[in-house]
């Protein structure tokens, strides 16, 4: 399963200091091992590395375009 462009996901994600969280995304792009995209749980645009992904699952139910 791969993330896509206008999906939105749940995912936990480690970031370079070490620390873990869980965030409601919805995915803007994907390009060169970053993911683009809005952070729903705090309503601001992020950048994650693919490589901080621990785990992922897309939404239910939600596909946006």
């Amino acid at each position: 399963m791969r993330m896509a462009i206008g999906q939105i996901v749940e995912m936990i994600y480690q970031d370079k200091a070490g620390k873990i969280t869980q965030r409601r995304i919805e995915v803007l792009d994907i390009r060169d091992g970053r993911i683009r995209a809005t952070c729903l749980t705090s309503g601001a645009p992020r950048v994650f590395l693919a490589a901080g992904v621990l785990a992922w699952y897309p939404e239910r139910g939600r596909r946006h375009a």
